[in-house]
This record gives structure tokens, C-alpha cells and sequence, in this order.
């Protein structure tokens, strides 16, 4: 749960946080196959997607934006992350979400919410802005989780 009374920065990390950990949540105690099953036809999301998806997210936005790192995407493209490889499983996504996500809270301390970076497509983009963006990102992605988790198993919730 996010703090309900706290300063900007430790209200955003605390949101931030739990959206995190509600998407490992959606994919606790599941085999390998139903995390790499699209339950939500027509939609091909799959929960494995969804991490590989957020481990390029937090990548993209915490080291390639914010720290100006020259890191490849970890899964090819932009929505390349989403797809699914024989060569991949669940563990060495997960794993790769972690990593990203340790990296993400390392370079996050060493800056101020107010401190800028070039933005991708021009202008330029503060931490405070990252942080929302991926608020965001991570909630749209969760109300998908339990979509697909919900017609996997039936479990709802957080």
C-alpha cells in the first residue's frame, strides 16, 4: 500500500512500488505455461509479456532517458517485448525485470524530481514527469494482468 500522507517523491516511489509489486503479484504461483498463455482472446498478452514488456519499460525510461545509458532494448523493438521466445522463460524475465527495476531505484536516488534530460522525441523530460509516465504505464498494464489472470485461474484482486 503507498503511504496516504507523504512528500511528492516518497508518495510517487511508494505508488511506483506498488504497481510493481500488484504485477508480480498477478504472476505468483502460475506454471511456466500459464504465464505464456493469452487467456483474453482476441488479445495475445500473455503475463510473461507483460514483465518482458515492463523490464524494457523501466530500462527505456530509468537508464536510457534519465541516464543517458546506451543500453539495447532487452527484447528488440519497441513492442517486441510482448512476444514470447522459446528461448525465454518466465524466470529469466522475471529476472530481468528485477535487475532493471534495482537499476531504476539506484539511478532515481541520485537525482532530484526536478532534474531534466533530452525527452526522445525533443524537449526535455524531468524525473517527476518519468515517474508519473510510468505510474501510468504499470497501472494500464496491471488492469491488464488481472484481466488475463482472472480468466487463467479466476483469482481477482491485488
Amino acid at each position: 500500500m503507498p503511504p496516504l500522507s507523504a512528500d511528492e517523491r516518497t508518495m510517487a516511489e511508494g505508488w511506483l512500488d506498488f504497481y510493481r509489486a500488484t504485477l508480480a503479484l498477478k504472476c505468483a504461483d502460475l506454471p511456466d505455461e500459464q504465464l505464456r498463455t493469452a487467456s483474453a482472446p482476441p488479445s495475445p498478452l500473455t503475463l510473461q509479456g507483460l514483465v518482458q514488456h515492463m523490464a524494457d519499460v523501466e530500462r527505456h525510461w530509468f537508464r536510457r532517458v534519465l541516464t543517458v545509458e546506451d543500453v539495447p532494448r532487452i527484447y528488440g523493438s519497441h513492442g517486441g517485448a510482448f512476444n514470447l521466445s522459446a528461448d525465454v522463460s518466465f524466470a529469466d524475465a522475471h529476472a530481468s525485470w528485477e535487475a532493471e527495476i534495482a537499476v531504476a531505484r539506484k539511478n532515481c536516488a541520485a537525482h532530484a524530481l526536478d532534474d531534466t534530460r533530452p525527452f526522445p522525441h525533443g524537449g526535455e523530460v524531468s524525473l517527476r514527469w518519468i515517474y508519473h509516465h510510468m505510474i501510468a504505464e504499470y497501472a494500464r498494464h496491471c488492469g491488464h494482468a488481472d484481466l488475463i489472470r482472472e480468466r487463467i485461474d479466476g483469482a481477482t484482486g491485488v
